[in-house]
């Protein structure tokens, strides 16, 4: 199970790049979010159901990490790049624990243990996501 679990994570990041990268050579983010498309109702149904699905992923890793930097720099990571952050926290916690185990056990771990609240991840995400969104 947490073999499959961090071979689905490590597609998510991958299928995201794609998607990611086909849309930003078809159009900018600038000119999308310039363009008449961002007023649909649909639209912005969909942009407000993924924020407040990442502020609900958000509250549980903040209540795992310990350290309010961490917890700090989680939330702007996860708010700037989603679901790229989103599965970069969990191949985290995947990889913290043994494939060897017991998947009940394995997964108990990753979604009950406290973390101190390590900094270079969420840092890392954060310092790309700050440079992607002034690169663009």
């Amino acid at each position: 199970m947490i073999l499959f679990l961090r071979v689905l994570f490590v597609g998510f990041i991958v299928a995201m790049l794609s998607v990611t990268t086909w849309a930003s050579l078809n159009q900018s983010l600038g000119d999308f979010a310039r363009g008449p498309v961002i007023r649909d109702p649909w639209v912005v149904a969909t942009l407000f159901d993924a924020y407040l699905a990442f502020l609900a992923f958000f509250v549980w890793a903040a209540w795992k990490e310990q350290s309010l930097p961490a917890r700090v720099l989680w939330f702007v990571a996860v708010m700037l790049l989603g679901n790229f952050a989103i599965a970069g926290y969990f191949l985290r916690e995947l990889f913290a624990v043994s494939a060897r185990e017991p998947a009940r056990e394995a997964l108990a771990q990753v979604f009950t243990r406290r973390n101190p609240g390590a900094l270079l991840l969420p840092g890392a995400l954060t310092a790309a996501a700050v440079g992607v969104y002034l690169l663009a």
